[in-house]
């Protein structure tokens, strides 16, 4: 089995745990990212809107403020890089639009938010 499928078997597991539908985000859609490399800054941050075209409705950053949705913000990264920067995100890419999730050291968080589904 390629690494591929073993990610999409483990965001599957994260959904059924959570009790909600498996909606993948497909690699060659973009997040919105405010990093691009690994620098140990912690909370890692995701929350997810509505998909839009080719991107996941994906946006992820850092620390503990919450960025809002600056343009300026965030870049858009494919999917299919997220394995080199952060790869410990990426088994929640599969939660639908309205959830969340907060990642520390010793530390997972996941939720859901209907206010996210309002924009």
């Amino acid at each position: 089995m390629d690494i591929q499928n073993n990610l999409k078997l483990a965001q599957q597991e994260i959904c059924q745990q959570h009790g909600v539908s498996f909606c993948p985000s497909p690699k060659n859609h973009k997040v919105g990212i405010s990093f691009i490399t690994k620098n140990n800054i912690y909370p890692i941050n995701g929350l997810r809107y509505t998909p839009n075209r080719d991107t996941t409705g994906w946006f992820i950053w850092q620390g503990e403020e919450s960025p809002g949705l600056d343009d300026d913000y965030f870049l858009p990264l494919h999917v299919s890089h997220l394995l080199d920067c952060c790869p410990e995100i990426i088994i929640y890419l599969g939660l639908p639009p309205g959830w969340r999730f907060l990642i520390a050291p010793g530390y997972i968080d996941v939720w859901f938010d209907k206010n996210l589904l309002k924009i």
